[in-house]
């Protein structure tokens, strides 16, 4: 009996014991959990980006928030020349995703970003499109004159600038024009009378596409991700339209906070990420370019 009761009173000991650390355990983790929670701070960071890379930041926000769920990211997207001009203007902006470099060296040039903060993330392709079923003698970039109607972004835009640049580098204007300088009309005369419909962004030329105003339009390789109605007539070389860079940097926001300016700094280096990068293969980028 005797050694009943002692094997008893140690296995209540034991139990005890057990139940302790558990509790303690238990208690560990769930002030790690708080003190991981607190040390995030709550903050809202507003990326411009070139409208070209809409779809994809949709995914890759998803993604940073996995781990940063008190970050809320939010887009405009817009042509990075006119994301540009609100920068200009002091619109409250903390990451300027461009599709040009020339936009961005002019923000830098003011001083209105940071420049170490600057890198080039991808490279695109600019294509020539179609309806999906389109009967057409319109293969190229040459032969662009043969379309009764084609869809472009203004020369301020940077697809519009690439889409000029091709033209200018294939002969239909003369080696060292301006691309900047050419009008719908003057674009209008040099393939022979094709009636342009000028767009502000490269998303409204896939849509003036897609919607048949327009037979044909030049847009990114990028922003035919997701659209089965579309016909790609030609990835136009980059030794035609030249390559179309994207850098990535922080502005200099003064209305933002110090919460702010940290989220907005993890989030720039985010998108630079091998997590990131996967993601703009899928929505078609080129990621093989060099950072600076």
């Amino acid at each position: 009996m005797k050694k009943q009761r002692i094997f008893s009173i140690i296995m209540i000991v034991c139990i005890i014991v057990v139940a302790v650390v558990c509790i303690f355990d238990v208690t560990s983790k769930s002030r790690n959990k708080d003190n991981r929670d607190k040390s995030t701070p709550e903050a809202e960071v507003t990326v411009f980006a070139a409208a070209s890379m809409n779809s994809s930041l949709k995914d890759i926000i998803k993604e940073y928030n996995k781990d940063n769920p008190k970050v809320t990211i939010n887009v405009s997207a817009d042509s990075s020349g006119a994301l540009m001009q609100q920068i200009e203007e002091g619109a409250p902006c903390d990451i300027f995703f461009s599709a040009a470099q020339s936009n961005m060296d002019e923000l830098q040039s003011k001083g209105l970003i940071d420049k170490k903060s600057r890198h080039n993330v991808v490279n695109n392709q600019l294509c020539v499109i179609t309806r999906k079923g389109t009967k057409t003698k319109v293969k190229n970039i040459e032969s662009l004159d043969k379309a009764e109607s084609l869809a472009i972004a203004a020369a301020s835009v940077p697809v519009g600038k690439y889409t000029r640049q091709a033209l200018i580098n294939v002969g239909v204007f003369d080696k060292g024009t301006d691309p900047t300088a050419i009008t719908t009309q003057q674009l209008s005369d040099a393939l022979g009378g094709v009636t342009i419909s000028e767009q502000s962004n490269v998303s409204k030329v896939l849509a003036a596409v897609t919607e048949g105003s327009a037979q044909f339009g030049t847009t990114y390789y990028s922003c035919t991700y997701g659209y089965d109605n579309v016909t790609i007539l030609q990835k136009v070389p980059y030794s035609t339209s030249g390559d179309i860079i994207y850098p990535v940097a922080c502005v200099k926001n003064k209305q933002a906070s110090k919460a702010e300016k940290t989220a907005a700094k993890d989030f720039a280096e985010f998108l630079r990420s091998k997590t990131a990068k996967k993601i703009y293969k899928e929505h078609l980028f080129d990621t093989s370019v060099k950072d600076k």
